[in-house]
């Protein structure tokens, strides 16, 4: 398969590059700085050695001499101490760029870690977008396997993604010993996969699990620096009505929750379907957020009286609220919660994605093909 060009692009000087495990970070900077000087922390014995020694950086780049300008460490998490030595070089050569990838912020934001005083930018790469795959995309296929490209490029996307989970349990829960009980964590992320694009209640999730409910608290914020998983708030600015203050819990990828959801005789498919298709529009409107410049927020509304928009989009330019429905035909019941908020807001943009099969306009509320509007969604 042809190398994906992603919509992701490169802020002037160093800076953090965030994403899961099996996103394309590597490929992606090979195509960007395809002569950069790099280290890769996964490798056990590069690992111990930077670890034992984190000045060996300094002589590491000392030894390639001014024609090394930039230089990528791979999972940077994994040592920590290597950014004292990267504030260092940086502050002595300022033609010097530095390119830190992570599949974890854990490390980063809870240890005693020098995050160079916010001096380099974040930024994030996650899952395909539609519109970078092109006339490869497959709604159906994105519906049941997601779009993480470890995944979509596989032979056997269904073996890759069962895999997946336990990839994350071994190599990033376990062996670097964030829990005590790694089943009690195996069941919580059975447990709050039926979260998924729901109110996320901790009090629930923890009687669930049989576990406390500071725990059940531990376990998310795990699965938040791991960066497997997110929440939404609830859109609140010039609030009229009175709001939930519940937040909504997305899996970073509808193929990933689908893996980590038990099914049974009992589960319809078009539920999950439905969960799936709400979960794809989360994660491209989520890219949308990370990738435009000037950035947007990503929340969603729902009043008390059980009104709910999935999506609000805001940002400097762009105010858009957003309904997802499973099927092919629109009734005009669909768009109550759109109403509603266009009356609150008029200066937003509305819009419902669903199988319908051709684009509609219905009171001021624009009605899209779900596929045809993910495939030209840009930052």
């Amino acid at each position: 398969m042809a190398a994906v060009r992603r919509f992701l692009q490169p802020p002037p000087g160093s800076f953090f590059l965030f994403g899961p495990r099996g996103t394309g970070k590597s490929t992606w900077l090979a195509q960007v700085f395809p002569e950069a000087l790099r280290l890769d922390l996964l490798a056990p014995d590069v690992l111990r050695a930077y670890q034992a020694r984190p000045e060996r950086l300094s002589e590491f780049v000392a030894a390639a001499g001014k024609s090394a300008h930039t230089v990528v460490i791979d999972e940077i998490q994994k040592a920590p101490q290597l950014l004292d030595v990267v504030h260092a070089l940086v502050e002595q050569r300022r033609d010097l760029r530095f390119v830190l990838t992570g599949s974890s912020a854990r490390k980063l934001r809870h240890g005693a870690a020098n995050l160079l005083g916010g001096r380099l930018a974040a930024v994030h790469m996650g899952p395909f977008m539609a519109a970078e795959l092109g006339q490869d995309f497959d709604l159906m296929r994105a519906q049941a396997n997601g779009l993480v490209p470890l995944v979509w490029q596989a032979v056997d996307p269904q073996a890759t993604l069962a895999a997946y989970a336990s990839l994350y349990l071994q190599e990033e829960v376990q062996a670097e010993a964030l829990v005590r009980q790694i089943g009690d964590f195996a069941r919580f992320l059975e447990v709050i996969s039926f979260s998924q694009g729901s109110l996320l209640n901790l009090a629930n999730l923890a009687r669930e699990t049989e576990i406390p409910r500071k725990r059940a608290e531990s376990y998310l914020g795990i699965l938040e620096d791991l960066l497997i998983s997110f929440r939404l708030p609830v859109f609140q600015r010039r609030a009229q009505r009175q709001l939930v203050q519940h937040q909504k819990f997305f899996c970073f990828d509808a193929g990933v929750f689908r893996s980590l959801r038990p099914r049974g005789p009992l589960d319809a498919p078009e539920e999950i379907g439905g969960i799936a298709m709400e979960s794809l529009v989360a994660q491209h409107l989520r890219a949308l957020c990370q990738l435009r410049p000037g950035g947007a927020q990503l929340s969603f509304w729902r009043t008390r009286s059980g009104l709910e928009v999935d999506f609000v989009v805001y940002g400097p330019d762009l105010f858009m609220a957003i309904e997802v429905k499973h099927s092919r035909r629109i009734d005009r019941s669909d768009l109550k919660a759109l109403r509603a908020f266009g009356e609150d807001y008029p200066e937003a943009e509305r819009l419902l994605l669903s199988f319908c099969p051709e684009p509609l306009l219905i009171d001021g509320i624009r009605c899209e093909p779900l596929e045809a509007w993910l495939r030209q969604l840009r930052p």
